[in-house]
């Protein structure tokens, strides 16, 4: 299993930073490692709600993400599953210490079946997405294209 978390300072208002976070069709706009991101069914941040996420990877594969949990505002928790993998993506937004937000992304992937055994050679990959993903973030939560 790999994993990445980041909890990342906002000067927007809870409210805003959860909701630019919990539509997953934001995607593209901040981690570079996703070439699009469409809802194909229900409502932004509601159980149920799936999003095909593409990925530059190899053959550009698209990733079925679906919403499994909403705590309104606060948290919200996806996962996509292929034949070889598992992502399971939880988004948390709190009121930060002197204003606007703390944002916190913690991403886990695992390697489905005996392709396991590539976990660890994972770890390092994902860190490396990770930390590209994150740069775009900081850099998409402090902008004026989330509001």
């Amino acid at each position: 299993m790999a994993r990445y978390t980041v909890t990342l300072p906002s000067p927007l208002a809870p409210a805003d930073a959860f909701a630019y976070m919990a539509n997953l069709e934001n995607f593209s706009r901040w981690d570079p490692g996703v070439v699009r991101s469409v809802r194909t069914r229900g409502e932004d941040a509601t159980v149920g709600t799936t999003y095909d996420v593409t990925v530059s990877a190899g053959a550009r594969p698209t990733l079925r993400y679906e919403v499994l949990q909403v705590e309104p505002g606060k948290r919200v928790l996806v996962s996509a599953r292929t034949w070889a993998l598992r992502s399971v993506d939880e988004i948390s937004v709190e009121p930060g210490p002197h204003g606007g937000s703390m944002v916190t992304y913690d991403a886990e992937l695992r390697l489905n079946g005996p392709l396991d055994l590539f976990d660890r050679g994972l770890g390092v990959f994902f860190r490396r997405l990770g930390d590209r993903a994150a740069h775009g973030l900081r850099r998409a939560l402090r902008s004026d294209e989330v509001t």
